[in-house]
Formats: C-alpha cells, sequence, structure tokens
C-alpha cells in the first residue's frame, strides 16, 4: 500500500523531429525529485543518455527511448499487475508530442511525423498499459508541446483518458516553452515548484497542483519573455481532483476534502472509488475513525485487502509512534545539552578559575614562609578541586 512508482522519459536528439534543448535535463530533474526528495520505490528512466535499466532478472534493459523500446517495455513491463489499491504510478514525458486523427501521440526518439501510425506511441495506449500496473491512481505528467525552443504538439490534450489524472503544460493549440536563463522547460520548473510545497500551501491534492500551474505558469513565461502557456488538468472521474498525491505533505484538511468525496462515492454506491478514496484518507491520518469504519463496511471488500489495510493501518500507526518517539528523544537530547552547557559556563568554568586562583594563592604563601597561610590555601585549594572534580564526573553520568 502507498507506493509510487514513476517512468521519466526525456529526449533532446531527435532525429526526424526538431530537436530540444531541455528535456532531458527536465526528465533527470523529475527522476531525482522522485528518488531523492520524496523516496518513491522504483523510477525508469529514458532519455538520450541514460544507462541501462537494471531489471529483476534477465539482462539491463535498453533505456534509449525509441519506438520499439518504448513499445516492448510497455507490453512487457505491464504484462500482469504488481502494484495495488492505494498505489500510484507516474508517468512523465518531455518531448514532441502530436495529435493525428483525432488521437494523442507522443513521438520516441526516432517517430516520425511521416508515419505516425509506424514510429508514435497513442498516448491511450500508454494509459492502457500503465492502468495494468494494479495501481488505483496514474498520473501523467505530458509536457508534449516543444518545438525550436517550443515543445510542439498542437492538439495534444483534447483526447480525455478514462480512469487517469493528467496534466498537460499546454492547452490544445499552445505549445510550451523551454527558458535558456534557467535552462528547463518551464511546465518542470513550476511543477517541481508545486510538488515541494509543504505545509498549508502545499500542492499535495491534484486540486491544489492544478491551480498552482495555472497561476505560477504565466507569470514565470510572463517574466522570461515568452508567449502565454496555459496549462490544465483532466480527470476522469472528476471526483479525483481532490485525489492526494502526496500524503506526506497533505494536512488534515485535505484528508477531510477527500472523505466528503468518499462519502459520494458511497452513497452513488461506487464502491471501488470509495475505496481508493479511504485508504488515502488512512495514509494522512491512519486513526480516522470515518476511515476505519467505512473500510469495514464497504460490501465488495475482498479479505485479502481488508488485511492489507490493516497491515498499512498497524504500519502507519507504529511508524508515527516511531516518528514521535524520535521526536521526545532529540528534545530531551537537547535539553540535556542545553542543561550541560549552561552549567559548564555558570558553575564548571568560575570553580575552576576559583581553584586555579586558591593555588595560586597557595604557591605564594610557600614561597614566603607563612605555614599558617599555606595551610588555609591549601586546604582551600583542595575542598575546590574536590567539588570541581565532583561535578564534571556527575555531568558525564547524567548527560552521556
Amino acid at each position: 500500500m502507498d507506493k509510487n512508482w514513476a517512468i521519466a522519459i526525456g529526449i533532446n536528439q531527435y532525429r526526424n523531429l526538431q530537436p530540444l534543448q531541455f528535456a532531458v535535463r527536465d526528465a533527470d530533474a523529475m527522476q531525482d525529485y522522485f528518488l531523492n526528495e520524496v523516496s518513491f520505490q522504483k523510477v525508469y528512466p529514458f532519455s538520450d543518455h541514460s544507462p541501462p535499466i537494471q531489471q529483476d532478472y534477465g539482462s539491463p534493459l535498453d533505456s534509449t527511448p525509441t519506438f520499439t523500446t518504448l513499445k516492448r517495455f510497455l507490453r512487457t513491463r505491464f504484462d500482469k499487475p504488481f502494484l495495488q489499491t492505494g498505489d500510484n504510478l507516474w508517468f512523465f514525458f518531455a518531448g514532441h508530442g502530436i495529435r493525428h486523427e483525432d488521437r494523442d501521440y507522443l513521438m520516441p526518439i526516432d517517430g516520425d511525423p511521416g508515419d505516425i501510425d509506424g514510429t508514435a506511441i497513442p498516448i491511450a495506449y500508454v494509459t492502457e498499459r500503465l492502468r495494468r500496473s494494479g495501481a488505483d491512481n496514474v498520473v501523467l505528467l505530458l509536457d508534449a508541446c516543444r518545438n525550436e525552443g517550443r515543445r510542439s504538439g498542437v492538439g495534444v490534450g483534447e483526447e480525455v483518458q478514462p480512469g487517469v489524472i493528467t496534466l498537460f503544460s499546454c492547452s490544445p493549440h499552445e505549445v510550451s516553452y523551454e527558458i535558456e536563463t534557467i535552462q528547463q522547460g518551464a511546465f518542470t520548473q513550476v511543477l517541481l515548484q508545486g510538488l515541494r510545497l509543504q505545509g498549508e500551501a502545499n500542492c499535495a491534492t491534484v486540486e491544489r497542483l492544478d491551480q498552482h500551474l495555472r497561476h505560477s505558469l504565466p507569470q514565470l513565461n510572463q517574466r522570461h519573455a515568452k508567449p502565454r502557456q496555459t496549462p490544465y488538468v483532466t480527470v476522469e472521474p472528476a471526483a479525483k481532483y481532490h485525489l492526494i498525491l502526496l500524503p506526506r505533505y497533505a494536512t488534515v484538511r485535505d484528508a477531510d476534502n477527500l472523505k466528503m468525496e468518499a462519502f459520494k462515492a458511497e452513497t452513488a454506491q461506487n464502491y471501488e472509488l470509495a475505496e481508493q478514496f479511504w485508504i488515502r484518507v488512512l495514509t494522512v491520518s491512519p486513526a480516522d475513525p470515518d476511515a476505519i469504519q467505512a473500510i469495514r463496511r464497504l460490501p465488495q471488500m475482498p479479505l485479502e485487502k481488508q488485511a492489507n489495510i490493516n497491515s498499512l493501518f498497524a504500519s502507519k500507526l507504529i511508524e508515527d509512534a516511531q516518528s514521535s518517539r524520535g521526536q521526545q528523544v532529540k528534545v530531551a537530547i537537547n535539553l540535556k545539552q542545553k542543561t550541560l552547557q549552561s552549567m559548564k559556563h555558570r558553575t564548571l568554568i568560575p570553580l575552576l578559575r576559583l581553584v586555579v586562583v586558591t593555588l595560586g594563592f597557595y604557591l605564594l604563601a610557600w614561597a614566603t614562609g607563612s605555614q599558617w597561610l599555606v595551610a588555609i590555601f591549601g586546604i582551600s585549594a583542595g575542598v575546590l578541586l574536590f567539588l570541581y572534580v565532583t561535578l564534571v564526573i556527575l555531568c558525564v553520568m547524567n548527560f552521556d
């Protein structure tokens, strides 16, 4: 449960189309975000320079994004389900796209505009294969509209993909721009900014990520003297507009909004969709009583899924408890360190100085031959030194 897998494709050196500058850089940036910032379990990179992909079995997979390689990968990797309800599969593409005979296509590195049927990959085929993964949530991030500093895909985006959340870098009949000063596509730049937001302003849901893109992307293009570029999202079913994409950044308010959609889905007897929503509520708030009761009452929830969800619930509680315990330990350590520092500066250092001064008077008295002063300062120095050593030992025992 709550697994995230991704595919990141970026193509610069097209063989039959205008080369691009920063599509590969965009795909690399997305791969780095998926792996290193949000800890996805698996990312498959395909680009001009990406190394062969190590597989669980067999020889490494060629990662050059040709028509044959991408079609074979989509056909073989997604032949059988390997994810499940509550999991997400992300697909990022930066390159050229084209609309042909009322269908949207992605252009691989060897795509030929004169032979669309034989060298381009229909987006509908991509989504059909991705949905075979078993993940109940498929997210397409398509920057497929570039040409000569622009990503050309005029008309791409008019075809709605069933059961899929699709974020397009620009509206149909617009183009997507690359920005030389930041060496990145405008869409990817703003997309990553949104995905990294935390707190109340986060973009953990489809709705707020869409709002962020539509607000920030035109502003970015305007600042860099680029024509207007209007990103947009298609969501099927529409109720997934409130879906939580990044549970680690989501708030209780996000979970409450999704709970409303879950109740609506149950009322409409769309139990499969309700199940998806309730599971994602649990990923944000694992002790939510409404979600727990709903999961137990859903009429078509198999026992195996019930067991998986109970396991998810238990693991989330353990994770939260461990996190809370870790915070408590950190606070205790910080408190001990501060106390030690305070004792060091307020007690130990002044006491040590007093010991040194007393020893100085003792040596002076010994040099002058005054026996009674030698006795007084000797005893005083001994007592002070004993106190100092005792305090140091106590500090070591209590604050180690």
